[in-house]
């Protein structure tokens, strides 16, 4: 338990404030317990859910004097895949997916090298199990970190199943069934999402598995169907195919869903060219596991109708993701959620309908599903929480990055969502194709290599929009993210000295616009 005392006064906190630590866990009468002889809460703060963003707030608010406790416990997959604190991004996220994303992008780095003068002799090939240990030995050594991080801060850390009993009032559940009850003066819940299945497939369940297992696989799993086009399929697809697999993806509609449709089909070009197959407009009918092992794999074309089969290693499910907010006991407390999403209703402060109790990152409606965005609202709420200040979290012009074979960064407005806001003849797209100066010497397609800054066509041309396909792509777009806090305009870039050579400079040089017609090819050094 904490030992911070700053709930109880005076010689009382220091005379029986291990009496009541010792105690309040075995107590059952939750009324008893949440008003002790001071008529104060066990905690100022209680956080339901160990991810990136619960984290963030419980050091946080820690680290400003506040009493704070976590609660983390990992439901195992339906394959049976668990791992330890830290949420998503860490274990089954951001983390293993950038390092199994660097370990394709070596994959190609060593065809190129050739080119420049690298002796290689004989095939190069991967090994699965030797990437994978590596990736979750550094995923593990996180999660003892982020224990370790809790302890320094006094945050107390149960792993433990959190659900809400009422507005102060959380019920902790271990995993061999022993009951908690904590109290505390106000509620978080960040228990982020988790990925779906289809319901409707037969052999889904059964025989497939999602971005919950692929991390965590010992083994290489083969030639693979991704089925879904979001930026987690396309993402998984092509590391899979950087280090060597056979791998489709199954397409229902479009790709990138909510991302500016040009740059998708850049992406998505690049990834064909790069050898990942596609097939488009089709959706799995059914899945049958053979007595090879095999996964045989029905579908339907739903431009011709017709169906069509094929087998597979593994079959990975990236069909979006579901709020973890089921089994928190929000309906019991009436706590308001999206019908449709089942994701928490929240405001401006991430409040949610319920006094005292507040949501933020993937389960709150209308959010970003992203790690920093979670991370600095925790940080904000706990300030709050805490009286150290009113700033609210700024969900506007939030950037991010796509880490397919060619990476797409973006921030602010697509340009169809700038049309749609401004009108098309009220915005100025400027655009350019480019080469990465490392791709010339290795001959490497440099097609899809583009940047397009969206602006307001009048006045100071402030920035609506900026996307940017190519070699580190997060990298790029962080840097000019910045910019867009400071009301960025086209005559700000323009007067930007650019660093030569690199990619980030061409977006300093774009000076064609889509309305003029011109070929927007980048030529000359």
């Amino acid at each position: 338990m904490s030992s911070a005392t700053s709930c109880l006064p005076g010689s009382f906190a220091k005379n029986n404030m291990a009496v009541l630590c010792r105690g309040r866990h075995r107590w059952k009468n939750i009324s008893s317990l949440r008003f002790s002889a001071t008529g104060q809460y066990d905690y100022d703060l209680v956080v339901i859910g160990g991810g990136s963003g619960g984290l963030a707030c419980s050091k946080e608010a820690a680290g400003l004097g506040l009493k704070v406790a976590v609660l983390d416990y990992v439901e195992p997959s339906v394959r049976g895949t668990k791992w330890g604190l830290g949420g998503t991004c860490v274990n089954v996220g951001c983390i293993p997916k950038k390092l199994m994303h660097q370990a394709a992008l070596l994959g190609t780095a060593v065809k190129h090298a050739r080119k420049y003068g690298w002796q290689i002799s004989g095939p190069v090939y991967h090994d699965w199990a030797t990437m994978a240990e590596a990736v979750q030995n550094h995923v593990k050594s996180l999660n003892w970190g982020h224990r370790v991080q809790l302890q320094d801060k006094k945050v107390t850390y149960l792993n433990m199943k959190g659900s809400l009993v009422d507005e102060h009032t959380v019920k902790g559940l271990t995993k061999a069934g022993k009951e908690t009850v904590l109290t505390a003066k106000n509620i978080v819940i960040a228990t982020g999402g988790r990925p779906k299945y289809p319901t409707n497939i037969p052999g889904a369940m059964e025989h497939g598995l999602t971005s919950d297992d692929i991390f965590w696989l010992k083994k290489s799993p083969g030639k693979t169907l991704v089925v879904g086009a979001s930026y987690v399929a396309l993402e998984c697809a092509g590391f899979l195919t950087g280090v060597g697999l056979d791998t489709t993806v199954m397409v229902r509609s479009i790709a990138l869903r909510g991302f500016d449709q040009q740059m998708a089909g850049l992406v998505t070009d690049y990834m064909e060219a790069y050898g990942t197959k596609f097939a488009w407009k089709c959706v799995p009918k059914r899945l049958d596991k053979l007595s090879s092992g095999a996964l045989r794999v029905t579908w339907t074309d739903t431009q011709t109708g017709n169906e069509h089969e094929d087998t597979y290693d593994s079959v990975l499910w990236a069909v979006g993701r579901a709020p973890e907010t089921k089994a928190v006991g929000l309906d019991k407390l009436g706590v308001q959620l999206n019908k449709e999403t089942g994701k928490i209703v929240v405001g401006a402060d991430e409040s949610t309908s319920v006094p005292n109790i507040y949501a933020f990152g993937d389960i709150g409606e209308g959010r970003p599903e992203l790690t920093p965005t979670a991370i600095k609202a925790g940080k904000l709420l706990a300030r709050r929480l805490a009286g150290q200040s009113t700033e609210l979290m700024n969900y506007d012009s939030v950037p991010t990055t796509v880490f397919t074979p060619l990476e797409y960064g973006c921030v602010g407005l697509s340009e169809h969502e700038a049309e749609k806001r401004y009108g098309k003849d009220n915005i100025e797209v400027y655009h350019a194709f480019y080469k990465p100066l490392e791709f010339t010497v290795a001959g490497h397609d440099a097609n899809q290599c583009y940047i397009k800054v969206v602006c307001e066509r009048d006045g100071d041309q402030r920035i609506l929009g900026l996307h940017f396909t190519g070699p580190n792509a997060g990298e790029v777009t962080q840097g000019f993210a910045m910019g867009f806090q400071c009301g960025a305009t086209y005559s700000h870039l323009l007067q930007t000295v650019g660093i030569h050579p690199t990619c980030a400079e061409e977006v300093v040089k774009v000076n064609i616009t889509k309305r003029s017609g011109l070929d927007a090819t980048v030529t000359g050094c």
